[in-house]
């Protein structure tokens, strides 16, 4: 169990190297995750869910009823900002409606779970990172279907009634399962044992997903070239970036601070890209095969970008400390 732990750690650590190697093995051999389709991509999927359900606690909860505003105000920048900036990007690139579709679905999706771990390593306000990824979590049954059926509807048709009950069983009951479980057997040695290796399959998973889309588009991305990944990729990094800059800039309006402000910026930014992979590949894969494209590119940038972002504001703050050390030995 020790050297699960191990791995475990070191996985949470390097999630973005561990996603981008699966991702370059796979589109080299990418029979490896031939495996991951359809039902057996929502359970992965699921797994991840539940792992992060088994981190919530009572207190949490007892968190957001204490702290309304904060949640509120991330929530509601988390189905603004990201939806909003995702649409725009569509027309300012010109894209397909596959491509559109794709990039529109990550920016209708809830928090990434891997935010939290971005929150904690650049000495964000954690509990605020776990009470919006719940909040938009629990809200993403509703939203992201009508989202993606206002911002998309008039391109492809969106079945918003499946995605609804797709989203419920794949992040709702896992969740709530996890929350479920830890809350009966937290005091449990084994069980606490068991959690900790969780972060680690999480990684796995997610792993595991882009793995499977790298499989399912391998062709199609050999047919259109490096043209149509150069074009994705700049689609997701514009959109990735700029949810980072209007989240902080959201909390800088509303006077949070720096802690604060670190985590609505990564909360917002980093979506959960699994999920969106997830209702591309059950929804529009028969008519729009490309729309996994920008989700599968997302799963993997989302914590490459998360990692150098939350490196980035560890650096500045070691920059003030240094500075300010100057002037106290002058």
């Amino acid at each position: 169990m020790d050297a699960l732990k191990t791995l475990s750690r070191w996985l949470s650590t390097y999630t973005s190297y561990f996603i981008i190697a699966v991702a370059v093995i796979t589109f080299f051999v990418p029979d490896i995750f031939s495996w991951v389709t359809g039902y057996t991509q929502t359970v992965i999927l699921g797994i991840i869910m539940l792992t992060m359900g088994l981190t919530l606690t009572a207190n949490d909860f007892r968190i957001l009823a204490s702290r309304p505003f904060d949640i509120v105000i991330g929530a509601v920048a988390q189905y603004t900002i990201m939806p909003l900036v995702a649409w725009t990007l569509t027309h300012a690139f010109g894209l397909d409606a596959s491509l559109a579709i794709g990039i529109i679905l990550v920016g209708c999706c809830p928090g990434g779970v891997s935010s939290n771990i971005m929150s904690y390593l650049c000495k964000g306000d954690v509990a605020f990172s776990v009470g919006m990824t719940t909040v938009s979590t629990l809200l993403a049954p509703l939203t992201t279907p009508l989202l993606v059926l206002w911002l998309a509807g008039e391109r492809v048709d969106v079945d918003a009634v499946g995605m609804f009950l797709n989203i419920l069983i794949v992040t709702i009951l896992p969740v709530a399962l996890g929350f479920g479980l830890n809350a009966l057997l937290s005091h449990n040695a084994s069980f606490a044992s068991a959690r900790d290796v969780m972060p680690g399959l999480s990684v796995i998973c997610l792993a595991c997903i882009v793995g499977g889309v790298i499989f399912s588009i391998h062709d199609v991305l050999i047919a259109n070239g490096l043209a149509l990944f150069a074009l994705t990729f700049a689609v997701v990094f514009c959109h990735n970036t700029i949810g980072y800059i209007l989240g902080f800039a959201c909390g800088t309006l509303f006077r949070f601070r720096k802690a604060q402000r670190r985590t609505i910026s990564i909360e917002v930014g980093m979506q959960n890209a699994g999920l969106a992979t997830n209702l591309a590949s059950n929804f529009f894969m028969a008519t729009n095969p490309m729309a996994v494209v920008p989700c599968a590119i997302s799963c993997a940038w989302h914590s490459i970008s998360g990692t150098i972002l939350a490196n980035l504001f560890v650096r500045f703050d070691k920059g003030e400390k240094e500075k300010a050390n100057k002037k106290m030995n002058i």
